[in-house]
């Protein structure tokens, strides 16, 4: 077997809080989705490097108003958060808390590539869990600073009855501007090993991975920063994440990084053990931007695709997500072959609340979208159109006026959190194509819009948008697709295609 290279980041897109296993010579992950739907998606490898999505856990976590993106509520930056993913005895788990309905779900399936997810709901928040099966016995070990142990019975389908429910340590407290969050807890070589990170006031005042270990579950525990590097970007910290194996024995650690408005990036980093058994995280104390692993050459499928929607069934392709649970009666593959057509059935005075726009994620360093609508079914006070979306968003679209007249126009909403229009053109035809470059070099984190009726003879709208990464949707930049109504439902838009492009 020849070495592979790899490249830090290794996915240049918004897969954050990754958790990671290994079954035999294959490698899953699942990440946080938060208002994105389907959500929590499994990541497959079989060289660490090349990932592909294969699934999602869940359909819809819940059916309510906020997640069905209704009557002006919605689940922006909650939702689905950081999941543990765990195989033991021959099945898979996993489990992660949602803020907005103060819950904690636990997940089980025999088989993660094609099997149903069985769903078991526990009541309260368990901030950032990990599941750890010690022998017979089934832990969540969480928290922020003050990290709670709770036992679970032994099919981990609900909380034991009389079992452990404790505070399992405090973690370091001075000096920190974030305490020790993101547990990936570990039983190996005669130790309990707890990864977490933290992100202190002073010295390089960034994230970075800390160590928590002892002989015992319940201590007395240990610590030590295992990691403190930002790979010369921002002073971004690597970390939050877990450690894997190969079949040779080799260890690695999957962490995250923030990247700007793209997102939170996945980054490889080789580990060792010292003689006193503690991690040792990248080379030298760095994490390199280049190495090569003993793992065989792969192909899979890319985590953003173009779509010509050509499909013989209303079954969207795995790199899509929608914006909140979709309308499912108001969408479709089928009505209209060769076209994704997208119907309004409610209304709304912007894009971010519009209920049905489907999404993938952008990429760095630079990537670009065109789309091609059919207008001619539209009707007074629609918009359709493609969006970057973030809480503050930019949207090309065409609109069709109260007046009968038809534009297009870009509308974005930045600090003000008031939706404003930037252009507009007047626009006659029936067919549009739209253009979306996104520019992620070196935090740039812009995008350009442009508009044709040919498809050629590009014409820009406006200036440079510039994009943030915020809390509120606490996602990297989304490229969407929507259609929203805000004067009367009933119109519907038909997209030919999403042709996707990634370049340097």
């Amino acid at each position: 077997m020849n070495p592979i290279t790899i490249k830090n980041p290794i996915i240049w897109a918004d897969i954050p809080d990754m958790s990671i296993i290994r079954v035999g010579s294959v490698y899953y992950m699942s990440s946080t989705s938060m208002h994105s739907m389907p959500g929590c998606p499994i990541m497959k490898s079989n060289n660490l490097r090349d990932w592909e999505i294969i699934g999602y856990v869940f359909d819809q976590l819940e059916s309510n108003d906020a997640h069905h993106l209704r009557n002006g509520q919605h689940i922006y930056g909650q939702g689905a958060w950081a999941s543990s993913l765990r195989y033991h005895n021959g099945k898979f788990y996993l489990c992660f808390s949602a803020n907005d309905t103060n819950q904690f779900y636990l997940f089980i399936t025999d088989d993660i590539e094609s099997g149903n997810w069985e769903k078991h709901i526990f009541d309260g928040l368990h901030h950032d869990p990990s599941l750890l099966f010690d022998e017979n016995r089934v832990f969540i070990i969480y928290g922020n600073g003050k990290i709670f142990i709770k036992e679970l019975t032994a099919d981990a389908a609900a909380v034991k009855v009389d079992g452990v429910n404790q505070v399992l340590l405090e973690t370091e407290k001075e000096g920190m501007g974030l305490r020790a969050e993101g547990c990936h807890a570990y039983k190996m070589n005669n130790y309990y090993y707890l990864f977490f990170i933290e992100w202190p006031k002073t010295g390089n005042r960034r994230r970075r991975q800390v160590c928590y270990r002892s002989k015992e579950l319940f201590g007395p525990y240990e610590s030590k920063v295992v990691l403190d590097d930002d790979l010369g970007f921002f002073n971004h910290g690597v970390a939050q994440g877990g450690i894997v194996d190969t079949m040779n024995g080799e260890w690695y650690a999957l962490l995250f990084q923030d990247h700007g408005a793209v997102g939170r990036v996945p980054i490889l980093v080789p580990v060792n053990w010292s003689e006193q058994g503690w991690p040792v995280f990248g080379m030298r104390g760095q994490v390199p931007k280049e190495f090569t692993i003993e793992l065989p050459e792969n192909t899979s499928q890319p985590i953003v695709i173009s779509d010509d929607f050509n499909g013989n069934e209303d079954t969207l392709k795995l790199q899509w997500q929608w914006n909140h649970n979709p309308h499912n009666h108001l969408w479709s593959l089928t009505e209209r072959k060769g076209c994704l057509r997208l119907k309004t059935g409610v209304l709304v005075n912007n894009v971010e609340h519009a209920p049905n726009t489907l999404t993938q994620r952008t990429e760095g360093p630079r990537c670009r979208v065109i789309t091609r609508i059919d207008t001619s079914a539209m009707l007074a006070g629609d918009k359709a159109g493609l969006v970057a979306l973030q809480h503050n968003f930019a949207a090309i679209g065409i609109e069709l006026t109260e007046e009968g007249e038809k534009r297009v126009t870009l509308s974005g909403r930045g600090d003000t959190d008031i939706e404003e229009n930037l252009a507009s053109d007047p626009f006659q035809g029936q067919q549009i194509h739209l253009k979306a470059d996104f520019d992620f070099v070196d935090k740039r984190d812009t995008v350009r819009f442009y508009y044709a009726k040919d498809g050629e003879d590009w014409i820009r709208l406006g200036e440079s948008w510039q994009l943030k990464y915020t809390l509120d949707h606490f996602m990297g930049c989304r490229i969407g697709l929507f259609n929203y109504a805000t004067v009367q439902t009933g119109g519907h838009a038909d997209f030919f295609y999403f042709h996707y492009e990634k370049y340097q």
